[in-house]
């Protein structure tokens, strides 16, 4: 078998890395409410090309744009050059074509957010669909470019009986899938709180638990509950990877790791009463948690044993 290409896995985790950054980015342009700075259109900004007296809100909004144009580029290298230094039917070029596919869906995506006005003060319910299914999106986005960086870099397990339980099948699936659902409650909890700002802890409850209150209010109050099950989940699943399979016993104990450092700074928003910093910690966190879980995931399933 050819040797792993290093250039390119280092490249890969480089587009990983910024991809990240930019999805940060995209989530201060929401924490602040500049997500209508370019006003109702789409690629250009209020029009044109390049800005002229700009607001700040414009400059924030106009920024992410710029990243995410040169993202486009970044993968498209990432593409090309997958398809170049590995053979067919390799994994990486697999995993390099999904995640220009779904860098596509998220360029779509976040040009329906602005056509149909689902940024800045938009509190209606059709905001929370659009929201979803962008993070859902989002969250695709970055397990591809992390997997093909991954099997970019990982080596061959070593010869044994390829082990594919439904145990280890279901196990990865419920752990996925429970973190995007986590995700979801975090993204529309982390919109009531920059649509609906408080002075204090009880105001905030208060809001929570009025019957008349918006929608994005009232789910607020779900995501900790959801994020209490699932980080119960998470440790079990971790500890059970861990024992099972010593080989990713490392990548378990990072997962634990994540894991403590986002509930911790879960506790810390909420008691600041979530400012835009801390959101933005709080989702590095999240989406770092995220990218470990999948290649735990990948690491389980992949696995084989000894004979």
């Amino acid at each position: 078998m050819p040797s792993i290409p290093k250039t390119f896995a280092r490249y890969a985790w480089a587009v990983l890395a910024y991809n990240l950054g930019v999805v940060l980015w995209g989530a201060f342009v929401r924490a602040t409410g500049s997500g209508a700075g370019c006003g109702n259109h789409w690629p250009l900004c209020n029009g044109g090309v390049t800005l002229h007296s700009a607001s700040a809100a414009t400059i924030i909004e106009f920024t992410h744009r710029a990243t995410s144009g040169l993202d486009l580029a970044l993968v498209a290298v990432l593409v090309v050059w997958a398809f170049r230094a590995f053979p067919r039917s390799h994994p990486v070029r697999l995993g390099a074509t999904l995640s220009a596919l779904f860098l596509i869906t998220e360029a779509l995506l976040g040009m329906a957010l602005v056509l149909l006005q689902h940024v800045a003060r938009n509190a209606s319910v059709s905001r929370a669909y659009s929201l979803s299914t962008h993070l859902v999106n989002t969250l695709t986005l970055l397990a591809c470019l992390a997997l093909t960086a991954w099997w970019s870099t990982e080596r061959p397990a070593p010869r044994g009986v390829a082990v594919s339980s439904a145990s280890r099948v279901w196990m990865a699936g419920v752990s996925l899938a429970s973190v995007a659902v986590l995700g979801v409650s975090g993204a529309i909890a982390a919109l009531g709180d920059t649509l609906f700002p408080v002075s204090s802890l009880a105001a905030g409850l208060a809001q929570d638990l009025d019957p008349a209150a918006n929608i994005f209010l009232r789910l607020r109050l779900l995501h900790p509950l959801i994020a209490a099950a699932v980080g119960a989940w998470l440790l079990f699943y971790a500890v059970s990877s861990a024992s099972r399979r010593p080989d990713v016993a490392g990548r378990a104990w990072i997962l634990v790791a994540f894991l403590g450092a986002q509930i911790a700074a879960g506790v810390v928003n909420l008691l600041l009463l979530a400012p835009v910093w801390m959101q933005i910690v709080h989702l590095l966190l999240a989406d770092l948690l995220w990218i470990t879980l999948v290649l735990l995931c990948a690491s389980m399933l992949a696995a084989r044993e000894q004979p």
